[in-house]
Parts: C-alpha cells; structure tokens; sequence
C-alpha cells in the first residue's frame, strides 16, 4: 500500500473517531487483502507525530490507543474560542480522586481515614459516573467494603498510558494552583483547561464545604494527605 496514502487515511480517521484508536482499529478501516501490518500503522503513527512537531496539533499516546489533540502550550489561546468556565473541581473531590489514583485500591472508610472527614457520597457518584473511578472489589475485613480504582477512561482523560506515568507526589506537593482536576505536568495541564474552557469537563462540584466552591482545589494538600496516609493491607 501507498505509504502516503496510509498516513493520510490514518490522520483523517484519528480527527474524524473523537477517541482514541488503536492499531488493531486502524487497521481494520481497510480491506483485509490491503489491511496494513500492525508495524506498518505503527510506521506511520510515528511519522505523522514527526509531522506534527512544528504544528498546533500533536499525537498522544493514552490508555485506550493514539488520538491528535491541540498542542498543550497553545491550549490558553484556544480557550478563548469558549468564553465561559464552568466550575472548578473542589478540594474535596480532588484529594478523593488523587487518593484513589496514588492508593489503589482503596475503600471509602480508607479515604475518610486519611482525609479526617466524611466521604460525601456525590463525590464517589460523580467519579463513577464519569467513568474515571470504577469498583473492582471487595476487601476481605468484615463487611467486606468494596475497593476503588482508576479506569482506562480516567488515564484518557488525563493523557496517560499507564498508572506510571503519574507524576511523583513531590512534583504535585510542589504546586500551588490547581484550577484542574489533576495536574499532570505543564502540558497536560494546558490541555485540560482547554478541555474545560471547551465544556468537555463537567462540573465536579461536591458539599463538603461551603468553603469548597468558593476556593480553588490545593493540589499539595491532597498529595500532602496522600503521601502522609496510613498504608493499607489489600
């Protein structure tokens, strides 16, 4: 096959899916006697990022496969295309889910324990309906509560591969603003404002507080709680 052609077929399908794609998927848009190797995609992938080096768009690897989305340092002036923010994320939302993302698995009581208050139960809604947190358990203690954990949707979303590639807590104590659900580096931070100023994140507002839906999330507190956390036996 045309390796212009393959390039060109796989660019269009990656703007046009809004998802991410795998190689298998990408392959499979073509007759199976013209169907591209899995090392032929992956050939091509490669060139369109190069492509895209001196560009306003790049390519990302996540959980879920490649996609293309705007250039992270560009994502302040593509905001402006969408005027009104919604709501931050509040303080108690964000310690919840850094705890879940860093401690997993977890259980509800776990988090209240390291947190010092309750869990209010639409933080755990709001998570599970939005497919970043999923339950993949049950400890085994009386009562046998059920285990938290990250999904695939949640490293999409926040353009990750793997739970690896989340930063150390000390990069995340050593932040001080935090108008994003989690920020995992410079660029994934300007590219999920940009995904808020587009109205893809929903507001993550919760009532632990008054004082939550006033003030901006503390990023270092929420890693404070989590590096100081008791450890859990699972």
């Amino acid at each position: 096959m045309n390796e212009s052609y393959l390039k060109n077929v796989i660019e269009a399908a990656l703007f046009a899916a809004g998802r991410p794609l795998t190689v298998v998927q990408i392959a499979q848009l073509f007759d199976e006697h013209v169907r591209p190797s899995t090392a032929e995609v992956r050939a091509q992938l490669a060139a369109l990022s190069a492509d895209y080096e001196t560009r306003g768009i790049e390519m990302k690897e996540t959980a879920s496969g490649f996609r293309v989305q705007v250039r992270g340092a560009l994502a302040s002036e593509i905001s402006r295309l969408w005027p009104e923010r919604p709501p931050r994320f509040s303080r108690a939302l964000l310690e919840t889910l850094a705890l879940i993302a860093y401690r997993q698995p977890i259980t509800r009581a776990e988090i209240e324990a390291v947190r010092g208050v309750a869990v209010n139960p639409n933080i755990i809604k709001t998570l599970l309906e939005r497919n970043w947190v999923r339950i993949v358990g049950q400890r085994d203690v009386p009562g046998h509560p059920e285990l938290l954990g990250t999904t695939r949707e949640f490293l999409d979303y926040f353009g990750l591969k793997t739970l690896d590639e989340l930063p150390p807590l000390a990069h995340l104590t050593a932040m001080a603003d935090v108008n994003l659900q989690l920020d995992l580096g410079e660029e994934a931070r300007a590219r999920l404002d940009a995904a808020a100023d587009a109205g893809t994140a929903a507001p993550l507002l919760d009532e632990d507080s008054a004082e939550d839906d006033e003030q901006p999330a503390s990023l270092a507190a929420a890693s404070e709680l989590v590096a100081a956390g008791p450890p859990f036996d699972s």
